[in-house]
């Protein structure tokens, strides 16, 4: 038998040692070369575009960089994910090796501990590495002529604890028993390329959503559930009855059950509680995750680190804790 990838070392091509043995200069050099790889890590102004800049350190030694142009200041993170940061660049190196190095996702409790900082800074710093994951979805569309794209749901959230002595206990099927927070996750994946999920209160409301993004003349295979009838006056639908089989004349959704497999042993083994609003967040991670788990674990570290800088501030958890909570956090949107 063929020795899986994760045990190869293909996989390892970045360790957490190498990481901490980097100076400050290495980690600044590290992510300059990622955020302006087409300059060859020199930097570029982000205010008005001028490639000639130089270095104006501050004091205390924190790297600064002027303008030549617009006389402006910026750091190596002005303008991304990680703007405004306080933590060192070689701890956020850190957290992202460790966060990527975790195939089934990592929990903001061990992550914490594992960068020494509060559980706060650890959970905004999660979310952001997922908001970095979940740009690379942005506005996707998959199949195509001659293309398979396989869709399944799953329900997350919402759990009833059922009561004690068997007399007390409620049907939880029915919805005046439930707590109203259920949310299905909705997967669409094209075989052998992007994995998009989402989520919805039901299977059926995502059918618009999944017209927007896969294109005509998609060959799409699901399972027998109703919720995806209407999808046959669109497509080219098969459907595969697994009460019947899993797999049945190449027909199957063994894709998207690998989708769920994943986030589902990450609900259970690390985060134990994924619901609500941030649903979506963990769905995205997991569908990120899945794509690329035959990347080296190096090439995972960089691309992020790749999507991190390309992103702007995040709206949703840049000072997170500092915002005054009244009107409740911001609705993630779906991609």
């Amino acid at each position: 038998m063929a020795q899986h990838f994760l045990l190869s070392a293909r996989a390892r091509t970045l360790t957490i040692a190498s990481i901490l043995r980097m100076s400050d200069r290495d980690a600044e050099a590290m992510f300059a070369s990622i955020r302006w790889s087409d300059t060859g890590g020199k930097a570029v102004c982000p205010h008005c575009g001028c490639p000639t800049c130089y270095e104006a350190r501050r004091p205390n030694g924190s790297l600064r960089y002027r303008c030549k142009a617009c006389r402006k200041d910026f750091s190596l993170t002005s303008g991304t994910l990680f703007a405004h940061h306080k933590m060192p660049l070689q701890t956020y190196l850190a957290a992202i090796v460790i966060f990527c190095n975790e195939v089934k996702g990592k929990s903001a409790l061990a992550l914490s501990r594992d960068l020494g900082v509060q559980y706060k800074t650890s959970w905004v710093l999660a979310h952001k590495l997922r908001e970095a994951m979940a740009t690379e979805m942005k506005g996707s569309r998959l199949g195509g002529k001659g293309e398979v794209v396989e869709i399944d749901g799953g329900y997350f959230g919402g759990y009833v604890k059922p009561a004690n002595r068997k007399e007390d206990r409620k049907d939880r099927r029915l919805a005046v028993n439930q707590t109203g927070k259920r949310k299905c996750v909705v997967v669409i994946r094209q075989r052998d390329s992007l994995t998009l999920p989402t989520a919805f209160p039901s299977e059926a409301a995502a059918l618009s959503f999944i017209r927007s993004r896969v294109a005509a003349e998609t060959e799409i295979h699901a399972d027998e559930a109703s919720s995806w009838d209407a999808l046959h006056a669109h497509y080219v639908v098969k459907r595969i009855n697994h009460q019947v089989a899993y797999s049945l004349d190449g027909t199957h959704t063994n894709g998207a059950e690998s989708f769920f497999s994943r986030m589902r042993r990450g609900e259970i083994g690390h985060h134990h509680h994924i619901a609500g609003t941030y649903l979506v967040r963990y769905a995205q991670e997991a569908g990120w995750r899945e794509d690329h788990r035959r990347d080296p674990n190096g090439a995972q570290v960089k691309r992020v680190v790749g999507l991190a800088m390309m992103a702007g501030p995040s709206v949703d958890f840049c000072g997170y804790w500092q915002r005054a909570m009244v009107n409740g956090p911001s609705v993630i949107p779906q991609t």
